[in-house]
């Protein structure tokens, strides 16, 4: 790889952080809300909201490698990334509105309105943020920068998120009555995705203007899309990570999806007093979230420098799923013990976040060394295909979920009901979590191998070009692929 080894500065990982902060600030506004916006104010059933979520994000998830690719054979004078984000940042907020917008027809043509705004958002979100994702494995060469960049990212992303979270329910109430004494929650929503749209595109613009590309493929590198899947297809590391990914995006859209509907209609109070001052108890659940996530990203690099990326991610999350299970025994009146849980949870989801993209810009420069060739875009790519497809499949289950244990919009739910909200807090998000560190306890790429690696391609050196037999360079992959990187010097 070519590299220009300056180092990014403090307004660059600013500038990079804020990019997650934007695309996060509609992310949590999808992830918490959309569900019960359809149920609740567009009029979709919870079956056919989980069904559209399925169908939807399912094409929506197999476009990330096509993003990827295009963006890996993008060449400008922006570089390769850094143009997505910086065209697609207006679409990215106008399409957002127009899914949360309402429009006065019949139910059918409705859900057809939601199929079409929703495919829309999902396209553009893949748009900007692959190449958004992809461009952390081309800023800095240097492992640790990367891990900080990562950091960055994740700071901002949750704080974009608890931003998000805790601004909704205030514009939310203000757009409703804006012109009128009675609530339209309708037209709320809609002007409360509008302010959302028009901060994040700014914020777009920013990441844009404040970052810079530094790591380019080998000038030798031709387009061959074949080799680059080929590559890939034998990556284990690869697999493993993308099998963890879409594990832990599992784990956090059911509770997500959830949350809401569980302090709604189950939960006996609707809000807390801390030090003497009321508050609600759903914004409060949400806001502590991601304050949570905030400090398990803080922790990230800290306690990864101790016990390595692979260790700290894989014990985060087996102590997330014995606490998830933890939550189903909790009685309607024990808020407080709610509310810790939901602390104690949030800060093990926050801490793997910025190791799992510090660990896909490893695999990128694993795949160099071992192929000779980078593909950056179709690897990131790739992160983005596991959260799509880790939300697609939360969100199903989540909507079929509330479907099939009876659950009715705006009206008091059966006991029955509310076992299935319980089930949604507990069992079914511990299940991913627990099959996130199942995968990761098979992941071998150390952080030591990986800065061998770093060091090698800093040289030039990659199998294809020091290796002394006659095989070629897919072949050395392939058999090498499965040794840890310091027996393949």
């Amino acid at each position: 790889m070519i590299i220009n080894d300056d180092r990014p500065g403090l307004r660059e990982k600013i500038g990079y952080g804020l990019g997650d902060f934007a695309s996060s600030m509609f992310w949590k506004l999808f992830a918490v809300y959309l569900l019960i916006f359809y149920t609740d104010v567009f009029g979709m059933g919870a079956a056919a909201a989980g069904t559209m979520f399925l169908v939807v994000r399912i094409w929506d998830a197999v476009s990330d490698p096509i993003v990827g690719i295009l963006a890996d054979r993008t060449n400008t004078r922006w570089g390769k990334f850094r143009p997505y984000i910086a065209f697609g940042a207006i679409p990215f907020a106008l399409v957002g509105v127009l899914t949360f917008t309402t429009p006065d027809w019949s139910i059918e043509y409705k859900i057809i309105y939601a199929y079409v705004t929703y495919s829309l958002m999902m396209v553009v979100y893949t748009l900007v943020n692959v190449p958004y994702g992809s461009l952390l494995g081309v800023m800095s060469s240097h492992s640790e920068d990367r891990t900080t960049l990562a950091s960055f990212r994740m700071v901002f992303a949750f704080a974009g998120g608890m931003a998000s979270l805790a601004m909704v329910e205030p514009l939310l109430d203000y757009f409703s009555i804006m012109g009128g004494t009675e609530p339209d929650l309708q037209s709320g929503w809609m002007y409360t995705a509008l302010f959302y749209g028009v901060v994040c595109a700014f914020l777009f613009y920013l990441t844009f203007a404040w970052t810079k590309e530094r790591v380019q493929p080998p000038k030798e590198q031709k387009n061959a899309l074949k080799s680059d899947l080929k590559n890939l297809a034998k990556n284990k590391h690869w697999f493993i990570l993308l099998g963890a990914a879409l594990s832990t995006l599992i784990f956090n859209s059911i509770r997500d999806g959830a949350a809401i509907f569980y302090i709604k209609y189950y939960l006996t109070v609707d809000s807390v007093d801390i030090f003497g001052i009321s508050f609600s108890l759903i914004a409060t659940y949400l806001v502590i979230g991601q304050a949570a996530n905030l400090v398990g990203v803080m922790l990230a690099k800290p306690v990864s420098s101790i016990f390595g990326k692979k260790n700290t991610f894989m014990y985060a999350m087996f102590i997330a799923s014995v606490l998830s299970v933890s939550v189903f025994y909790f009685l309607d009146t024990q808020v407080w013990l709610i509310l810790l849980s939901q602390v104690l949870i949030s800060m093990c989801a926050g801490i793997i976040f910025p190791l799992l993209w510090a660990m896909y810009a490893d695999i990128a420069d694993y795949s160099e060394y071992t192929t000779g060739r980078r593909s950056t875009g179709l690897i990131f790519s790739s992160a983005s295909f596991a959260q799509k497809m880790g939300w697609t499949l939360g969100g199903a289950i989540t909507g079929w979920t509330l479907a099939i244990y009876g659950y009715e919009a705006n009206a008091e739910q059966t006991e029955m009901a509310k076992e299935g909200l319980r089930m949604m807090v507990s069992y079914l998000p511990a299940f991913g979590a627990l099959l996130s560190g199942l995968f990761i306890y098979f992941y071998n790429l150390t952080d030591e191998d990986v800065e061998d690696i770093n060091n090698k391609l800093r040289k030039g050196i990659t199998l294809k070009n020091n290796n002394d037999s006659s095989e070629s360079v897919e072949t050395s992959a392939e058999v090498c692929v499965d040794k840890p990187i310091s027996n393949l010097s």
